[in-house]
């Protein structure tokens, strides 16, 4: 007992040294369709990642979600949807929110598989999110945009439409900034 204790103790310095992550390349998401999303990988790219729902008055905003990463995909867009039951409206079983997003949507996008978007128990991005972007989400598809070197974020409640004025303008003004250098 003396001795696990002692290893805690020592342990701690240890874990209080750990860097709190930088960036937005420094999560991992678990993909609705196993493994894993490793944001890493879209580094240098945008990202808007959106806690999505099935059974919201916001679901049809999966269709501007879907419209515009066929438009922006192309130009440095990721758009990543993060289902949420966080509002008692979505499915508790990754294969009927996967069959809902592909019957009723034709989803391309990456999903990640069902997550906490707020709390104490959130995503880490969404609580690394919502230190920097005002807040957490106070409900199903809040967006965050994310800048191409993964460190500016920019919140955007649910009434704003994927394909509104307000969106547009900061997704044209995170995709026209250059990638930052490798």
């Amino acid at each position: 007992m003396v001795k696990a204790t002692r290893r805690a103790l020592l342990a701690l310095p240890l874990m209080a040294a750990a860097p709190a992550p930088a960036t937005a390349w420094d999560f991992r998401f678990p993909a609705l369709e196993g493994g894993e999303h490793d944001l890493a990988t879209w580094r240098g790219r945008v990202l808007l990642v959106v806690n999505t729902a099935s059974f919201c008055g916001f679901t049809g905003q999966y269709a501007a979600l879907q419209r515009l990463h066929e438009a922006q995909e192309g130009a440095g867009l990721v758009v990543l949807g993060v289902p949420s039951n966080d509002f008692n409206q979505e499915s508790q079983d990754g294969r009927k929110i996967k069959e809902f997003c592909d019957a009723q949507f034709g989803i391309t996008f990456p999903m990640a598989a069902l997550s906490r978007v707020r709390g104490p128990e959130a995503h880490p991005f969404y609580r690394w999110a919502a230190a920097r972007a005002g807040g957490e989400p106070r409900w199903n598809f809040h967006k965050y945009l994310v800048s191409r070197d993964g460190r500016q974020v920019q919140g955007f409640p649910a009434r704003v439409e994927p394909d509104s004025p307000t969106l547009k303008r900061a997704l044209e003004q995170a995709l026209a900034a250059a990638p930052p250098a490798s």
